[in-house]
């Protein structure tokens, strides 16, 4: 029993990157933090322009048994998909619609 909570407290200490999105499909949460949404946007601009470097060089054709090089172009673009803040779109246009479009 001791050392199962010893490993348990281990267990805590170093898997803490990803935490438990509980729900029913078993999916995860990774928490990536940036100092604002300049940031944030400047992030996911860089990622779309690897995913066209990769596109236009034909990364996504190299074959299987070179791993190493290999892009994963859809995982990138999932990743940039979940970062793009679209709940602040939301927001911004309904300002606009408030505030800038009655004048």
């Amino acid at each position: 029993m001791e050392n199962e909570e010893k490993f348990r407290k281990l267990m805590c200490s170093y898997f803490n990157t990803i935490k438990t999105a509980n729900n029913k499909d078993e999916n995860y949460i990774a928490q990536v933090k940036f100092s604002s949404y300049y940031e944030l946007g400047c992030t996911i601009n860089d990622m779309l322009k690897l995913c066209i470097l990769g596109l236009e060089n034909n990364v996504h054709k190299i074959s299987e048994t070179d791993r190493t090089t290999a892009i994963n172009l859809p995982l990138i673009l999932e990743v940039v998909h979940q970062l793009f803040p679209m709940n602040e779109f939301e927001f911004l246009d309904e300002i606009d619609t408030m505030f800038l479009k009655e004048h």
